[in-house]
């Protein structure tokens, strides 16, 4: 045991020294490689199609490599061979423009053939019911095979191959970047229209009856354990003993894997067994969960020995999808949904499940509100009521009594101490700055909306499956990422199993949120609300 512990620790600590050379810049290609040339002259390429001379032909060869795969005829083999060229071709494109050139063309040039879709429309409309059902059948259904792009066979050839399902997802990903790259083509209808295509096809081909459940364990393998570490993005994995601890007892870590992407985790879901619902994750990741919190006592130890009846509690601490590509294809909700049959089926008492998430995107909202009203104020706009939303005229004033400001505009300094992180510093501003935090986190949580639903994404995401907005937690989690994304608050979302269905329901159709009184409580202090309360659904748990 003591030697597998080593040797897992070698690799966690090799993978880390990899990864860390892999990212420094390299001043020149390795052996005096020309990327121009060489670099794609290298690609295995089909038979008649041209090299890149050495000044760089992207366009003509990209035309070639998407032409050769969208052959209609040829053994199995011809067929696989253009399809893996396809795919070495993409990949040895290491620039992101030269792999946005070769999008532009694929989702341009080999797209639907829009005159024709007109022609069979336009047909189908004007003698379809007058020739008959027969006529009718097989006029449709030319239609819907002109509807389909024509680069749809090459993804479905490349479906087929090894690893192609992988380097579609991959594909999908570097699209993603170039739609979300500010002034690169976001109007680019073509490029969407790739997206949607590539979405939808993932969607079916990730259904959940196709993914496999597995616990992962301090016995799985090494570099299925240096996946879940490098994968992790909520709370990063510091070392080997922290890892260890977090595949340990008192801890489930769940992923979900695909028979087309082998020792590839899609979906990481870190779960924490309790006996109560959590408040801090730095109780979590740092100690056994299921001390309470504030004990003296501490099981961090990864050798402690679980105690079935000390659990009654699930917490689900950390999801992570680790493929960019599959955003958008739903996959974390079945997967919680998932463990926790597993969690029951594993300890039948076990009847309370919540979350502890982050609030991404908390402070920078703050700040932006800041700002707002400071601008308006610098333009000469009576704010008032504006400022009044953020903070009273009595919080305000303490602030500047902790601060001991006189001679400077109060906002502008606190968007500063808000930036800096600089209010921890000070015991007595951290003291008066939580009433007003709590307030405006529950009024960012539940009132600020984007197309109806929570802006907040991981709200959305759990209100979504049918959690309630459990509670709000003060220092829930203090390192500098907390610290960054939420001036140290999180929040449970809280799983009622008998009624998840339903709270899921009233919220996709209704934008019902459901709440607990604290969350209640807060929400009502905010004078926005009051203001206009009948405009918000609400359903106190």
């Amino acid at each position: 045991m003591k030697y597998l512990t080593i040797m897992r620790r070698l690799c966690f600590e090799a993978s880390k020294l990899r990864l860390s050379t892999q990212s420094l810049p390299s001043a020149s290609p390795p052996n005096g490689l020309n990327l121009t040339t060489s670099h794609y002259q290298s690609t295995s390429l089909p038979p008649g199609v041209p090299m890149l001379n050495p000044n760089g032909q992207l366009t003509s060869t990209t035309r070639c490599i998407i032409n050769a795969a969208l052959l209609p005829e040829g053994s199995s083999s011809t067929l696989e061979k253009n399809a893996k060229s396809f795919c070495d071709f993409y990949k040895s494109l290491l620039l992101p423009m030269e792999r946005c050139v070769f999008l532009k063309i694929l989702a341009h040039e080999y797209s639907i053939n829009h005159k024709a879709v007109a022609e069979l429309s336009h047909g189908l409309s004007t003698s379809g019911q007058e020739r008959g059902m027969s006529f009718l059948l097989k006029s449709e259904d030319k239609l819907r095979q002109a509807l389909k792009p024509q680069y749809s066979q090459i993804f479905c050839q490349i479906g087929h191959i090894e690893h192609g399902v992988k380097f579609i997802v991959d594909m999908r990903a570097d699209l993603l970047n170039i739609l979300s790259t500010s002034g690169i083509d976001q109007d680019n209808a073509d490029l969407r229209a790739l997206n949607s295509y590539l979405r939808e096809i993932l969607t079916l081909w990730f259904s959940v009856g196709l993914l496999q459940l597995e616990q992962i364990t301090w016995q799985s393998p090494c570099d299925m354990l240096q996946k879940i570490s490098e994968y992790e993005a909520v709370h990063p994995i510091r070392n080997w003993a922290d890892l260890k601890r977090r595949v340990g007892p008192y801890r489930r870590c769940f992923v979900f894997t695909h028979g087309s992407m082998p020792k590839e985790p899609i979906v990481v879901l870190h779960t924490a067994l309790t006996n109560q619902i959590a408040s801090s994750i730095q109780h979590i990741v740092k100690n056994s969960p299921v001390v309470n919190e504030g004990s003296e006592a501490s099981m961090s130890s990864c050798d402690t020995t679980e105690d079935p009846c000390a659990i009654n509690t699930a917490i689900f601490y950390s999801i992570t999808s680790t493929q960019k590509g599959l955003q958008g294809v739903e996959l974390g909700n079945y997967l919680i949904k998932r463990v926790v049959k597993e969690l029951v089926t594993e300890f039948p008492k076990m009847d309370t499940f919540s979350s502890l998430s982050p609030i991404p995107g908390f402070k920078d909202w703050l700040v932006g509100e800041i700002n707002t009203v400071v601008h308006l104020k610098e333009i000469g706009e009576q704010l008032d009521d504006e400022e009044r939303r953020l903070f009273t005229k009595s919080e305000l004033r303490s602030f500047s009594a902790a601060l001991g400001i006189t001679d400077k505009p109060i906002l502008e300094v606190l968007k500063k101490v808000f930036s800096t992180n600089s209010w921890m510093q000070n015991d007595h501003l951290t003291r008066i700055l939580q009433p007003p935090l709590m307030r405006l986190c529950a009024r960012y949580l539940f009132i600020e909306k984007r197309r109806g639903y929570c802006l907040n994404p991981v709200a959305n995401f759990h209100l979504r499956n049918g959690a309630v907005m459990w509670r709000l937690n003060w220092f829930g989690d203090v390192s500098p990422r907390g610290l960054n994304a939420s001036c140290g608050l999180m929040v449970n979302y809280r799983y009622y199993l008998d009624q998840t269905e339903q709270f899921s329901k009233e919220y996709i159709e209704n934008q019902t949120i459901e709440v607990s009184s604290q969350i209640h409580d807060l929400v009502k202090q905010v004078s926005y609300y009051q203001e206009n309360k009948s405009s918000f659904k609400a359903s106190l748990l």
